[in-house]
């Protein structure tokens, strides 16, 4: 029998995040974005940037968590969350600063062939006790409008659309993208 939990990543699966974000966004962003964009992404410069987001966060109230899948045998890491305070990133257009209680989702992934293993729930519960341990008030999350998974996942879960939106700019085409929230009272 298999469990899972989550735990802190920790610098040694640095490589494994990347290679889950590499793993997931081929598969379910390929509709999404131009197949040579996808292909082109380069896993050893992924990898350098979740060594520093774990080991060199910007802030305390900064995380890097990760899903892992346990057996008789192995553990294996199967999806990632990654979160702190709402900066620029979290804006959408031309928007005002979010107050500092404001927390925000940057990555949240789990490998498609993981899913629906409850993987997506415990993180986003552990990520959610972190924030309110760190004394935020509410959250939001950007979601590709095309990536109803994510969506459905979000809202199921008590989040709901905020009324804001952008659209990234990937390789002269747009990626419409929306943007939920969820207050943590």
């Amino acid at each position: 029998m298999a469990l899972g939990f989550v735990r802190p990543a920790r610098p040694s699966e640095a490589s494994e995040i990347a290679r889950i974000q590499l793993s997931t966004w081929r598969t379910a962003y390929r509709r999404m974005f131009p197949p040579h964009v996808l292909e082109n992404l380069d896993e050893a410069y992924l990898t350098r940037g979740w060594s520093l987001a774990i080991e060199q966060p910007p802030s305390p109230r900064h995380r890097v968590l990760i899903a892992v899948e346990q057996s008789e045998s192995e553990q294996t890491v199967v999806g990632f969350a990654a979160s702190g305070p709402a900066d620029e990133q979290a804006l959408a257009p031309e928007e005002p600063p979010l107050a500092d209680t404001v927390a925000a989702v940057t990555d949240f992934l789990v490998e498609p062939r993981w899913g629906r293993r409850g993987h997506g729930s415990r993180l986003l519960a552990a990520t959610v006790d972190l924030w309110r341990e760190d004394g935020f008030t509410s959250a939001v999350a950007w979601a590709y409008e095309a990536d109803q998974s994510t969506q459905k996942f979000l809202t199921g879960s008590g989040w709901q659309p905020d009324g804001a939106g952008r659209a990234l700019d990937v390789d002269d085409m747009l990626v419409n993208q929306l943007r939920l929230h969820v207050a943590l009272a």
